[in-house]
């Protein structure tokens, strides 16, 4: 135990090197958490109103719509009151279930990615057995799963951490509660859970990435054995958009929690998790829009049909 008056609260520091930016930053990214809402949101509806998107590369991609709503949630309110507020301060509880939430939903949403890659691999290279393979069952399976196994491996580690007993330093230099700053205001040894966080980063980022990259390697070489130029970029284009979305997560992340990391970068860390955590989500539903004809059609029948429907 170390010597120390027990704490209640965190104080969250936000961005203190921003005076006289914190009027315009506030209305900035109070804008991009509007329109993260909208845009997810808007996808969720045109595909449970649109029959034809109701197939499972769209049912998975309202999970991650719907992941991505609640992620930015969890963040964004707490950052916006860091721009209004001097000193922002927060309850441990409050810390903690912020910290829960923030890592469950982020833990799901890779697992997610995971299982999208896995279906794009039954739709190109196994067409014929897709449908059979790929039911409405082990969808839900499939997303039930992932939601399940996200809240497992985090609430596991999170019941060890609401245990502790803080009497540290309770500044967090960082605009949400992130654990290691968590656990450096504990007052007792958390090598423990140190250990129990690295290895579930390296069971959940390494390993979801090896297989979603193994799931490329196939389909890369599917496509290539497509005879015609059409062929093959219809067949890439399905999993573009997916694509792209993975790799901008798994940079950002990689970047941030599997490189040696001096004290100095961690600026840097902090502009990155605002990448991972604001811009992200935000450019989830313009990528898998910007090229979707399927998506952009239904989109632009909700808008018509109504006015069709009044002029009649």
């Amino acid at each position: 135990m170390r010597n120390g008056t027990a704490i209640t609260e965190f104080v969250l520091l936000g961005f203190p090197g921003i005076q006289g930016l914190q009027t315009p930053l506030f209305i900035v990214i109070f804008l991009i958490y509007l329109l993260t809402l909208a845009g997810n949101g808007l996808i969720i509806a045109i595909v449970w109103a649109e029959p034809r998107l109701q197939i499972p590369m769209y049912f998975f991609l309202c999970n991650l719509s719907f992941l991505e709503i609640w992620y930015t949630t969890t963040v964004i309110p707490k950052l916006l009151e860091t721009f209004v507020v001097a000193r922002t301060v927060i309850c441990i509880s409050c810390c903690l279930l912020q910290a829960f939430f923030h890592f469950f939903l982020g833990t799901t949403e890779f697992l997610i990615l995971t299982i999208m890659s896995f279906d794009r691999y039954l739709a190109i290279c196994k067409p014929l057995r897709y449908p059979t393979i790929m039911t409405s069952n082990l969808c839900l399976q499939l997303a039930l799963s992932a939601w399940v196994v996200g809240f497992t491996i985090v609430f596991c580690q999170m019941m060890l951490l609401i245990q502790l007993p803080f009497c540290g330093n309770n500044v967090i230099n960082h605009f949400y509660c992130d654990v290691g700053p968590i656990l450096k205001a504990a007052c007792t040894n958390t090598s423990i859970l140190e250990l129990l966080g690295v290895l579930a980063t390296v069971l959940v980022i390494p390993g979801s990435l090896l297989f979603t990259m193994i799931s490329y390697v196939y389909i890369l070489s599917t496509i290539l054995r497509i005879p015609s130029v059409t062929g093959r970029q219809k067949a890439f284009s399905t999993c573009a958009s997916h694509l792209t979305v993975v790799s901008l997560l798994y940079g950002a992340v990689l970047f941030m929690y599997l490189r040696p990391t001096a004290h100095s970068s961690f600026k840097i860390n902090k502009v990155v998790s605002v990448l991972n955590t604001i811009f992200t989500p935000l450019l989830n539903p313009f990528i898998y829009t910007i090229r979707n004809k399927e998506v952009k059609g239904a989109l632009r029948k909700a808008i018509t049909c109504p006015k069709t429907g009044h002029a009649k």
